[in-house]
């Protein structure tokens, strides 16, 4: 992940195969691995660091596509996107994952409420932009 400032210097082109997180973390999908602490303790801690994620721009590439069963990393890697609404989230797999990982996503949106948004560079997020 990088600064604005630092994807600002970014060409165009390469911005466009960046993501922000603005969505992920206000609506509570993006979760950190929690180091054994109690809940509540966690959740301040968690809250504290998506104030700085949120403004952050992420560029990811998957090579292994574990969820179809693949025992090898199989052909190209796929550049992914971040989910930037509710209508393009697949609520049935968040509500696995989040029974995987012991966390409640509608907790942490609320507990995610105070923070500011930021205004998310036009480039951002090709992926779900209208071509």
């Amino acid at each position: 992940m990088i600064t604005r400032r630092l994807y600002e210097k970014l060409d165009e082109e390469e911005r466009k195969l960046w993501h922000s997180h603005d969505y992920e973390v206000k609506s509570g999908m993006l979760i950190l691995p929690n180091p054994t602490v109690p809940d509540a303790v966690w959740t301040v801690a968690e809250t504290e660091e998506m104030k700085e994620v949120i403004g952050l721009y992420g560029k990811t590439f998957h090579f292994w596509q574990t969820d179809r069963g693949d025992e090898l990393p199989l052909g190209m890697p796929v550049l992914m996107g971040s989910f930037t609404g509710d209508d393009q989230v697949p609520w049935d797999k968040v509500k696995e994952r989040d029974e995987r990982f012991g966390v409640d996503t509608q907790k942490k949106r609320e507990a995610r409420k105070g923070i500011e948004s930021v205004d998310i560079h036009e480039d951002a997020d090709q992926v779900w932009k209208k071509k």
